[in-house]
Protein backbone atom coordinates (compact mmCIF):
# COMPACT_ATOMS: atom_id res chain seq x y z
CA UNK A 1 0.00 0.00 0.00
CA UNK A 2 3.28 2.60 0.64
CA UNK A 3 4.88 1.39 -2.78
CA UNK A 4 0.91 2.67 -4.12
CA UNK A 5 0.92 6.03 -2.51
CA UNK A 6 3.78 6.52 -2.99
CA UNK A 7 3.85 6.23 -6.75
CA UNK A 8 0.55 8.04 -7.46
CA UNK A 9 2.35 10.82 -5.57
CA UNK A 10 5.33 11.39 -7.40
CA UNK A 11 2.98 10.57 -10.19
CA UNK A 12 1.16 14.05 -9.71
CA UNK A 13 3.75 15.54 -8.59
CA UNK A 14 5.62 14.70 -11.95
CA UNK A 15 2.42 16.05 -13.98
CA UNK A 16 2.26 19.19 -11.67
CA UNK A 17 6.04 20.10 -12.33
CA UNK A 18 5.27 19.18 -16.75
CA UNK A 19 2.08 21.73 -16.11
CA UNK A 20 4.67 25.07 -14.97
CA UNK A 21 7.38 24.02 -17.24
CA UNK A 22 8.27 27.98 -18.67
CA UNK A 23 9.80 26.25 -22.24
CA UNK A 24 6.34 24.15 -22.58
CA UNK A 25 4.50 24.08 -25.47
CA UNK A 26 1.75 25.41 -23.80
CA UNK A 27 3.95 28.13 -21.89
CA UNK A 28 4.98 29.06 -25.17
CA UNK A 29 1.83 29.51 -26.69
CA UNK A 30 0.28 31.56 -23.78
CA UNK A 31 2.93 33.78 -24.23
CA UNK A 32 2.63 34.10 -27.66
CA UNK A 33 -0.88 35.13 -27.15
CA UNK A 34 -0.36 37.72 -24.85
CA UNK A 35 2.38 39.28 -27.37
CA UNK A 36 -0.01 39.42 -30.47
CA UNK A 37 -3.28 40.28 -28.08
CA UNK A 38 -1.57 43.20 -26.66
CA UNK A 39 -0.44 43.97 -30.23
CA UNK A 40 -4.53 44.08 -31.37
CA UNK A 41 -5.46 46.07 -28.42
CA UNK A 42 -2.75 48.45 -29.04
CA UNK A 43 -4.31 48.68 -32.75
CA UNK A 44 -7.87 48.87 -31.10
CA UNK A 45 -6.25 51.72 -29.02
CA UNK A 46 -4.64 53.36 -32.26
CA UNK A 47 -7.92 53.68 -34.29
CA UNK A 48 -9.99 55.01 -31.41
CA UNK A 49 -12.02 52.12 -29.96
CA UNK A 50 -10.45 52.17 -26.52
CA UNK A 51 -13.70 53.66 -25.00
CA UNK A 52 -15.78 50.31 -25.68
CA UNK A 53 -16.86 47.95 -23.12
CA UNK A 54 -15.12 45.46 -24.96
CA UNK A 55 -12.02 46.71 -25.42
CA UNK A 56 -11.91 47.58 -21.78
CA UNK A 57 -12.73 43.84 -20.85
CA UNK A 58 -9.95 42.68 -22.90
CA UNK A 59 -7.70 44.49 -21.33
CA UNK A 60 -8.66 43.45 -17.88
CA UNK A 61 -8.51 39.54 -19.13
CA UNK A 62 -4.89 40.14 -20.59
CA UNK A 63 -3.79 41.57 -17.14
CA UNK A 64 -5.34 38.40 -15.48
CA UNK A 65 -3.32 36.65 -18.48
CA UNK A 66 0.10 37.71 -17.49
CA UNK A 67 -0.35 37.13 -14.18
CA UNK A 68 -1.15 33.40 -14.82
CA UNK A 69 1.26 33.23 -17.05
CA UNK A 70 3.67 33.84 -14.11
CA UNK A 71 2.33 31.97 -11.94
CA UNK A 72 2.76 29.19 -14.55
CA UNK A 73 -1.27 28.72 -15.30
CA UNK A 74 -0.67 27.81 -18.89
CA UNK A 75 -4.41 26.89 -19.54
CA UNK A 76 -5.81 29.41 -17.87
CA UNK A 77 -3.75 31.87 -19.20
CA UNK A 78 -4.20 30.55 -22.68
CA UNK A 79 -8.11 30.68 -21.98
CA UNK A 80 -7.92 34.34 -20.74
CA UNK A 81 -6.05 35.36 -24.21
CA UNK A 82 -8.79 33.39 -26.39
CA UNK A 83 -11.31 35.35 -24.68
CA UNK A 84 -9.97 38.78 -24.76
CA UNK A 85 -8.99 38.51 -28.39
CA UNK A 86 -12.43 37.94 -29.39
CA UNK A 87 -13.53 41.09 -27.36
CA UNK A 88 -10.96 43.13 -29.41
CA UNK A 89 -12.75 41.51 -33.03
CA UNK A 90 -15.93 42.62 -31.16
CA UNK A 91 -14.78 46.21 -30.51
CA UNK A 92 -13.93 47.16 -33.95
CA UNK A 93 -17.48 45.45 -35.11
CA UNK A 94 -19.47 47.79 -32.50
CA UNK A 95 -17.53 50.98 -33.69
Amino acid sequence: MKKLTFALFFTLLLLAGCETNPSSSMARQCQQGITTAYKELDFAKTSGLSGTVEYTKAATLLSGAKIQYEFGKYPNCIDKVTRARRFIKNSKIVK
